[in-house]
């Protein structure tokens, strides 16, 4: 609890470990973050080094409840005032121009900057204690299944993180929506618990989708969020069909479903939540304990179209953007799966 002296001694020996240029993984609503001192770019290389991760990929930087937004960005529109008062702290990231002292490795080189007050007691306190902005990506290798625990964090990183806060399992379960506000209109960079029509109603104005001159931003990949077992979407009315065929070539696999579609009795099923944000909260988890099963391949159901399920759209799509069963239409496969099954073989 954050009053306890186990909860302040925790935070103040994480904000010590971020102020010598340490590596902090830390629970927010969304998922585990890897944070680093957003303003020493010493320590932020050292968050490319640890996942992996592209250099010319922006990272969020991650703001005390108390921080001025122009602590940080310029040239700030009203919108981004109406929205940081409706939904900070939550899972809401806003893209501005940045201030001139954010380094280039947090914001891959851009003249934009990605925002965000995330919504756990834990961050933040380390974030008021720590008193500056923590740039965090999540803390996984770049491309993985984002960790919704501090087990997840520990399983995939090791002692590559310096300090890891435990808070628990995080209460959305992906990642947060990222609305660009650096040009003349709002653009949906990447869909999260907060929908289109929620921040449609609280900027009284349309959000347009991201757009081919749309800043580079977290999760804009076609690949990414993948476990290693090959996972396809499945719509529910090909799902039984899909999984027999499989069973009879001795494949081994799994299933996420619905609990009212049908399936059949020897093939194991996992129920989902009949609900988007139930769904959200559970889905890594799930992956996460399926790739250690050894499958041949994860089977989604496709969940209902729909606003309210557009984030968890995206995350499956972009999971199984490798992967099409027999008889789906061809996609062009991006050079970013290509390169990916290449370092597989």
């Amino acid at each position: 609890m954050p009053s306890s002296k186990k909860f302040r001694a925790a935070v103040q020996e994480a904000a010590a470990v971020l102020h010598r240029g340490g590596l902090v993984a830390f629970p927010t609503e969304t998922v585990y973050g890897l944070g680093a001192d957003a303003e020493n770019p010493a320590a932020v290389a050292r968050i490319f080094a640890a996942k992996g991760r592209p250099a010319d990929h922006p990272l969020i930087v991650h703001m005390a409840h108390s921080d001025p937004l122009g602590r940080w960005s310029r040239d700030i529109p009203p919108a981004a005032f109406r929205l940081a008062q409706r939904y900070w702290p939550g899972p809401l990231t806003v893209i501005l121009r940045r201030a001139c002292h954010v380094p280039d490795m947090v914001t891959g080189g851009q003249d934009t900057v990605g925002l965000r007050v995330p919504d756990h007691p834990l961050a933040l306190a380390l974030l008021e204690v720590f008193g500056g902005g923590i740039a965090a990506p999540s803390a996984n290798r770049f491309g993985q299944v984002s960790p919704t625990t501090a087990a997840h964090v520990r399983e995939e990183l090791g002692d590559a993180v310096d300090l890891l806060l435990n808070g628990g399992p995080c209460r959305v379960g992906i990642e947060s929506t990222i609305l660009d506000l650096s040009g003349q209109q709002p653009r949906l960079l990447r869909p999260g618990a907060i929908t289109i029509a929620e921040l449609e109603a609280v900027l009284e104005q349309p959000v347009a989708s991201q757009g081919n001159n749309a800043p580079r931003a977290p999760g804009m990949l076609r690949s990414h969020y993948a476990p290693n077992t090959p996972l396809y979407l499945v719509p529910a009315v090909n799902l039984e069909a899909e999984i027999c065929r499989r069973l009879r070539q001795r494949q081994r696999v799994a299933v996420l479903a619905m609990p009212a579609t049908l399936l059949p009795e020897s093939c194991p099923r996992h129920p989902m939540p009949t609900h988007p944000a139930g769904w959200a909260r559970e889905l890594y988890a799930q992956l996460r304990a399926l790739d250690k099963q050894e499958l041949d391949a994860i089977l989604i159901e496709k969940p209902p179209t729909g606003a309210d399920w557009q984030a968890v759209s995206d995350r499956l799509g972009r999971a199984a953007s490798a992967h099409r069963v027999p008889g789906e239409d061809a996609s062009a496969v991006s050079d970013t799966v290509r390169q990916r099954r290449r370092m597989q073989r």
